[in-house]
């Protein structure tokens, strides 16, 4: 087996990996259960190169994430439900159905992108993915997971994605049909509200203990209230036309950046963060945002 740039290869060697016998024992023992985490992995590194704009880890994490499509298309195939083939066609198909501007008849492409044309065919492809599950198609190969979806407007935001991602993609399909606040000011009232419930009901009882009594009760709702904040934040995002993911990866970078800084510089002295107060490695801190701003300066 050679490397190769044609698709077709990649499709072998998935293939061999899951034949019995001659096959890779723990790629033998995996479901698509098993693989749907590393499936997410792959397209967070796939982000992660784009950030960094590091191309040559790009191309190799772009085919780390084709081999995901390919693995799973392997385990569809060995169960007669679809093949990778069916996987291309199915988006070849989609993409030519969603931009009849550029691929459909003449009076669709002189017509252009017309308003709402985006909505009306989505809302046929839900149609049409209904009408095959209710034939069978999926029941019989075993794919469709414990319950359907709803029809109803959020129905098709996926549950997998990122909590703060979808929280937008909710709060945008809500705002198509109007269930939104007209600005951003509500939205600043909003997050004060329920940032201060939160402090409400995470303020110890005793102001003297150290931190709130955590029965199961009043854990679950100071958990409900930092999801509400949440919530909140993320439509503050969305309002500024903001990725929050993207935004919350940068202050995990500058956190761990900063961090980094304090590590540095005690290890000049010989010493760990361990070694140290915490007034002492505020100060380091302090000095890593300094350095920080003069940078960009």
């Amino acid at each position: 087996m050679t490397p190769s740039k044609d698709i077709a290869r990649l499709i072998e060697i998935m293939a061999a990996l899951r034949t019995p016998v001659t096959g890779c024992p723990w790629d033998l023992e995996q479901t698509y259960e098993t693989i749907a985490p590393y499936t997410i992995e792959e397209a967070y590194e796939v982000a992660d190169a784009i950030a960094r704009q590091d191309f040559v880890d790009l191309k190799d994490e772009l085919g780390d994430l084709l081999l995901q499509v390919a693995y799973h298309a392997r385990m569809a195939e060995e169960q007669d439900a679809f093949a990778f083939g069916d996987v291309v066609e199915a988006i070849t198909a989609k993409m030519i159905r969603r931009h009849p501007h550029v691929f459909g008849s003449d009076e669709e492409r002189a017509a252009g992108a017309a308003p709402g044309f985006w909505a009306r065919i989505k809302a046929e492809e839900r149609a049409e993915k209904a009408a095959a599950r209710d034939a069978g198609v999926a029941q019989r190969a075993g794919l469709l997971p414990t319950g359907r979806r709803g029809d109803g407007l959020l129905a098709d935001v996926s549950l997998a994605l990122p909590a703060l991602t979808r929280a937008v993609k909710l709060q945008d399909k809500a705002a198509k049909v109007g269930f939104d606040w007209p600005s951003l000011a509500p939205v600043f009232d909003k997050m004060r509200e329920e940032l201060a419930e939160l402090e409400e009901i995470a303020a110890p009882a005793d102001p003297r203990a150290a931190s709130p009594d955590r029965t199961p009760q009043r854990t679950a709702k100071i958990e409900e209230e930092f999801g509400d904040l949440l919530f909140v934040m993320a439509n503050v995002a969305r309002h500024l036309k903001l990725d929050p993911e993207a935004a919350l990866r940068g202050a995990n970078q500058k956190f761990a950046r900063r961090f980094a800084h304090i590590e540095h510089r005690l290890a000049e002295q010989g010493r760990g963060p361990t070694d140290s107060s915490l007034a002492e490695m505020d100060a380091l801190w302090d000095e890593a945002k300094a350095i920080e701003r003069t940078e960009k300066s």
